[in-house]
């Protein structure tokens, strides 16, 4: 993370926040002045190196284009405390990440699938003791703290103790059970030896006075840190999830045999191991990349040391581009890699 500054009749800054970041190298090929540079992508990305992958020289004119061209906005110039992207004279992406809380189940799948960490979720369940009703009962006298219940109770709803307090005492026995775990189910009381255990399960003959279950929660998408991946919509149930990606198009991977050129599976993974996306895995050792997941960000193309990997965006969703100048370079974005 840097920042830099220029005060002269307007005080402009350029922050940099690296854990935005994807390493895609969008900023290092728009700057007009070469001032950025794409640290060791692969280092970094496996802990080997602790450092930002983007650095900045001297030579920067605080333009203002790399932070428009960086669909992830870790970077950000700032006019006089304004930031650029706020105003309308300067592009804007027009990406989305947005979750439908009213359509969303929270089932959870979104925030286990996410390679970001960039989902919130929070879920509360109903008490088991709402949804059942029913007794249950242990005898002491007939009870011989054999544990086979507990043991086997499916809702650990059983608590048994053998607590000798001396040697010459005779054994501390109790037996507990969490009536708002217990399902009433009769494990224990089939699986009982003595016969110790009375139970009765009522929650059928109840059933029309127990209420309907009902899930609350809350769940959304930070979108600071969201790539805009689509791995939550693809496993979104009930399409609750709307993802708009920041560009179109393909990547592929084109081997030459004569030159050697070919992918290196496994003993090399290195878009892989970059991808901020986790869109890449190793399938009969080549390297995949499943487009339903990828964004185009370019950080594999930069990363393969074989140089087989090409990418072919075909629209950016990159609007409000004014400035001829800006016009030719951002739109170069939308070409071969």
């Amino acid at each position: 993370m840097f920042s830099i500054e220029r005060v002269g009749e307007e005080h402009r800054k350029l922050a940099y926040d690296d854990a935005k970041c994807v390493g895609c190298g969008i900023c290092v090929d728009t700057c007009p002045t070469s001032s950025l540079r794409l640290g060791p992508l692969v280092p970094i990305a496996r802990g080997l190196i602790e450092m930002d992958l983007i650095s900045v020289s001297d030579s920067c004119v605080f333009c203002g284009l790399c932070s428009v061209a960086c669909p992830f906005d870790s970077l950000s110039l700032t006019i006089d405390g304004e930031d650029i992207k706020e105003s309308e004279s300067y592009p804007s992406w027009e990406v989305e990440s947005k979750i439908d809380d009213e359509e969303c189940m929270y089932c959870g799948r979104c925030y286990s699938v996410c390679p970001r960490d960039s989902i919130i979720f929070e879920r509360t369940l109903p008490e088991v003791s709402s949804l059942v009703k029913g007794e249950i009962s242990f005898d002491q006298d007939k009870c011989i703290y054999c544990s086979f219940c507990a043991d086997l109770c499916p809702a650990e709803a059983i608590t048994l103790s053998n607590i000798a307090t001396s040697s010459v005492d005779k054994l501390n026995n109790n037996i507990e059970v969490d009536t708002s775990k217990c399902i009433y189910c009769g494990v224990c009381k089939r699986i009982c030896p003595e016969d110790a255990i009375r139970e009765v399960c009522a929650t059928c003959m109840y059933a029309d006075e127990i209420e309907i279950p009902e899930v609350t929660g809350d769940v959304f998408i930070l979108e600071d840190t969201c790539v805009n991946c689509s791995w939550c919509a693809e496993t979104c149930p009930v399409d609750a999830i709307t993802i708009t990606k920041p560009f179109e198009g393909t990547l592929e991977i084109v081997e030459d045999e004569a030159e050697e050129k070919i992918c290196k599976g496994e003993s090399c993974h290195a878009c892989q191991d970059v991808c901020p996306c986790n869109a890449v895995e190793i399938v009969d050792g080549k390297a995949v990349t499943n487009l339903d997941f990828c964004n185009l960000c370019g950080a594999c193309i930069t990363a393969c040391p074989q140089n087989i990997r090409v990418l072919n965006r075909t629209s950016m969703k990159l609007n409000n581009i004014n400035s001829e100048s800006w016009n030719e370079i951002l739109n170069a974005l939308i070409s071969g890699k």
